[in-house]
């Protein structure tokens, strides 16, 4: 974790210009700051300078589709970020709808090309603790495949996490993703890690996001993060969504190809385990 010795007390006053009367430790990278005014605020401390400011332009990014909800930045200096705090609640199917149509609305906002950085960020960015490249490309099978999916199948190969003889049929898959991609889709505004982890139930009723990886991609990239790791009624962010930008045909036997590239970045951080998922993954989509 980057130190550049200044508490989080301490980045919470200079960023907001207020003074911290209270810290409350959260987790090693997270700490509640309450401030003289009442509020709470959380600071992050980030690996590196480039992860905090990849965070920061990410929020701001999503904030300004003006479609989904997430924390305002206060501020980002080296490796410390600033957020408003979101007070937690419980799931609930109302807020599941509307997050939905909020995912609907981030997508359609756009961004200039698959993988566009957003304004502000580096192109040497992060998705969760692994360095994710924002490299720009117009197909987005091609880019797909060269900067999200084959990069971390040469890692996990160097790491001795997917075999040699292994990696082959990923990279089959890759060959025959303009067959299997579907009907060709304009860049979308992604959150580009929406795993259920980076969706907060908030004591408003309503779902917040936080932690992007935000990028331009491919709209069903991100609901098929939530299919993986599982959400609280999907089945209404779904109808949500549909309600608002309906997806194109055949994209419930999609949702495995946009897996791989998440599922890949889980073996290069976490090991075997998602390596085999990410193996199955490819077999069954090149089986369709």
């Amino acid at each position: 974790m980057y130190d550049d010795g200044e508490g989080p007390g301490e980045a919470a006053a200079r960023l907001t210009g207020r003074t911290a009367t209270e810290e409350r430790p959260m987790s090693g990278a997270l700490t509640e700051v309450t401030l003289d005014d009442g509020r709470a605020v959380m600071v992050k401390r980030a690996d590196s300078p480039e992860e905090a400011r990849a965070e920061a332009a990410g929020l701001r990014w999503l904030a300004g589709a003006e479609a989904v909800r997430v924390p305002a930045v206060h501020g980002q200096d080296g490796g410390l970020l600033v957020t408003d705090l979101v007070a937690r609640g419980r799931p609930n199917r109302e807020a599941a709808l509307d997050l939905g149509r909020a995912l609907a609305g981030l997508h359609l906002a756009g961004a200039p090309a698959f993988g566009s950085a957003p304004p502000g960020g580096p192109r040497d960015a992060y998705i969760g603790r692994a360095p994710m490249r924002n490299v720009e490309g117009a197909d987005w099978p091609e880019w797909y495949a060269e900067h999200r999916v084959l990069p971390y199948l040469r890692r996990a190969v160097d790491d001795g996490t997917v075999t040699a003889g292994e990696a082959p049929v990923i990279e089959r898959l890759c060959e025959r993703l303009p067959e299997l991609a579907g009907p060709a889709e304009p860049p979308a505004r992604l959150h580009g890690d929406l795993w259920n982890g980076n969706v907060l139930w908030g004591a408003d009723g309503y779902a917040w996001l936080i932690d992007p990886a935000a990028h331009g991609g491919h709209r069903e990239t991100d609901l098929a993060m939530l299919h993986l790791f599982g959400c609280p009624h999907l089945d209404e962010v779904l109808r949500g969504y549909e309600r608002t930008a309906p997806l194109a045909d055949g994209w419930a036997d999609r949702v495995g190809l946009h897996q791989l590239f998440p599922l890949l970045v889980h073996a290069v951080l976490f090991g075997r385990g998602y390596a085999e998922q990410a193996l199955s993954t490819a077999k069954a989509a090149l089986e369709r």
